[in-house]
């Protein structure tokens, strides 16, 4: 049996592996070293490296959630493979978003277009979620381990409160995203209690 038998999602997942390979290496590459030997040098770059760990995790989150997601695929679709798709280009412009955030740490704009990413990304994995539980029974063992995704619903709601949040103070948008991140960081219990 080949192994595109046992695993329909197997290229689509390895597909998805190289770009996000690419979009951490893009985003490190981004990040400037500081000018000057002190330690004091290193400061101004804090806000720098605050956004890539914060993106880095993101895409960790990601990356970690769509690898279990497609271990439990059995059949794609095009639209599958149209939604993959989406999530991919909105976590491509994350290079573009933190370092720009990472730069105006503080600023209106690059704050809410950070957040704007974050909320379009949330979107696409669930509608990906969505397209993939529904190529499948809705008794199956995949609709049984995704569930409504609350989890994810409350994210998305969060990075839209974080977004406004960024009118009356980017620290409400920064605590925000980093609540998330942190919600993210336990291991998705769905998952793990299905490949137990």
């Amino acid at each position: 049996m080949s192994s595109e038998r046992e695993h329909p999602a197997s290229r689509l997942e390895a597909f998805s592996d190289g770009i996000f390979a690419v979009i951490i290496t893009i985003t490190v590459i981004e990040m400037k070293g500081p000018i000057g030997s002190s330690l004091s040098s290193l400061w101004p770059i804090v806000p720098v490296a605050f956004a890539y760990v914060l993106s880095f995790v993101f895409l960790m989150i990601y990356w970690n959630n769509h690898h279990h997601l497609l271990r439990h695929v059995h059949e794609t679709t095009p639209s599958v493979m149209w939604a993959n798709a989406h999530l991919l280009f909105w976590l491509s412009l994350t290079p573009f978003v933190t370092i720009w955030l990472g730069e105006n740490g503080g600023a209106l704009w690059p704050t809410v277009i950070y957040g704007a990413v974050l909320l379009c990304s949330g979107i696409a994995y669930y509608i990906l979620e969505i397209l993939i539980v529904s190529a499948h029974d809705s008794d199956s063992h995949l609709a049984r381990t995704v569930g409504a995704d609350r989890k994810g619903q409350l994210s998305v709601a969060i990075y839209a409160l974080a977004i406004a949040g960024a009118f009356v103070s980017t620290w409400i948008s920064y605590a925000l995203f980093v609540a998330v991140a942190l919600v993210w960081i336990v291991p998705d219990k769905r998952f793990k209690e299905a490949i137990e």
